[in-house]
């Protein structure tokens, strides 16, 4: 990172398989989420670029909010579910519950075959680390939030699944000199913030 940067975060709609609490599933928006990302597509912060995760409810909501031309990041996706892909978090702990215990509680871990939550945070915290001087903002995966905050303010990787990220909000990060601060979840349409100096 050179010089200062905000990076402008914000969660996709909720589509039908995150009320269903799947893991990964690449599914449309639903009707309703698309209402919800279009109705506040006004709240938006002013930025220089725009970027947004590949999946398609991050593609539908930057298309939502006025975002088409966003560019595709692939470090901003969701965390690699392996083998669990598509499945429930029941289901899979009612299958397997000493490896969803050692996943929640080990950042290290990936029973599933994919991705661990410390490897999460290593991909998310290299693309900000990577982000050039200016405002960034990205329609990202909850998970990619939860990966950024972690990183950025230097946090136990444990901590991660302790952060909530609701849709549609908003998370900013800025940065500089390798110190980074954080607002977060505002929600999109709530009306500008109070003026933020450093």
């Amino acid at each position: 990172m050179t010089g200062r940067v905000r990076v402008l975060l914000v969660t996709p709609a909720v589509g039908a398989e995150l009320r269903e609490a799947r893991f990964g599933d690449d599914a449309p928006l639903d009707g309703a989420g698309l209402r919800q990302a279009r109705a506040v597509a006004g709240g938006l912060p002013r930025s220089d670029r725009q970027a947004r995760a590949e999946s398609r409810r991050c593609r539908e909501t930057a298309q939502a909010l006025g975002l088409a031309a966003a560019d595709a990041v692939p470090a901003l996706g969701d965390l690699d579910a392996g083998r669990w892909r598509g499945r429930s978090l029941a289901e899979v702990a009612g299958a397997e519950p000493a490896a969803v215990a050692e996943w929640l509680a080990d950042p290290e871990a990936a029973p599933h075959g994919g991705e661990s939550v410390a490897a999460l945070v290593a991909r998310v915290g290299g693309w900000l680390a990577s982000c050039a001087e200016g405002r960034l903002l990205a329609v990202v995966e909850p998970a990619a939030v939860r990966a950024a905050v972690v990183y950025a303010l230097g946090l136990p990787p444990q901590v991660f699944w302790r952060l909530d990220v609701p849709p549609l909000t908003l998370t900013e990060l800025t940065g500089g000199a390798g110190r980074w601060n954080l607002r977060c979840g505002r929600p999109l349409g709530a009306g500008p913030p109070e003026p933020w100096t450093q």
